[in-house]
């Protein structure tokens, strides 16, 4: 029988639970959404924006919170020294930051890296009042940047080879996997 080199870190349940526990946390924060929309990061950190997005119109009973999907591809620090090619999301932001509170929302954070170029690309859309970053994993140590997350849904200490695997595919069952090895 051949050992498996990952580790469950959360269910579809988990991820359920945490996604409520976040969207109350934001709702002490921003009550009705008036002044406040939601970015999430392309890719993955538009599966967990999605999540937060529809429950927080559920909960609140209205009819739209301002939402926004966000491509950095072409903000990163690595863009020019990678060896593949990376490919570009579309970025659909249909409205100004300015003087709007921002959740940017990405599935883990990491080095920092990917929330760096973030907020530079999202100041083609004005000026934020303030912005607040929320993720679902946070490896807190392992910080190339000075980044913090404000809401976190779990904090994993995990060594730089090992790889966090967060699947929130809405047709498959949600997971997030702590890997042994930088498979990905």
């Amino acid at each position: 029988m051949e050992e498996s080199n990952e580790k469950i870190l959360m269910t579809s349940d988990h991820v359920d639970i945490i996604v409520e526990r976040l969207c109350h946390q934001l709702i002490e924060t921003y009550e009705n959404f008036e002044e406040t929309c939601i970015i999430g990061i392309q890719a993955k950190g538009v599966l967990l924006a999605n999540l937060l997005h529809q429950r927080l119109l559920d909960i609140l009973n209205i009819p739209k919170i301002e939402y926004g999907k966000l491509d950095i591809t072409f903000y990163r620090d690595d863009f020019r020294t990678s060896n593949k090619i990376m490919t570009a999301n579309r970025t659909e932001i249909d409205f100004y930051l300015e003087k709007k509170n921002v959740i940017l929302v990405d599935d883990v954070v990491y080095t920092g890296r990917t929330i760096q170029a973030a907020l530079t690309a999202l100041n083609h859309y004005g000026r934020p009042k303030r912005v607040e970053l929320l993720a679902l994993v946070d490896r807190r140590f392992n910080r190339h940047l000075p980044i913090k997350t404000d809401y976190v849904g779990m904090r994993v200490d995990a060594l730089d080879h090992i790889y966090v695997k967060v699947n929130l595919e809405e047709s498959q069952t949600r997971e997030v996997l702590l890997l042994a090895d930088e498979t990905r």
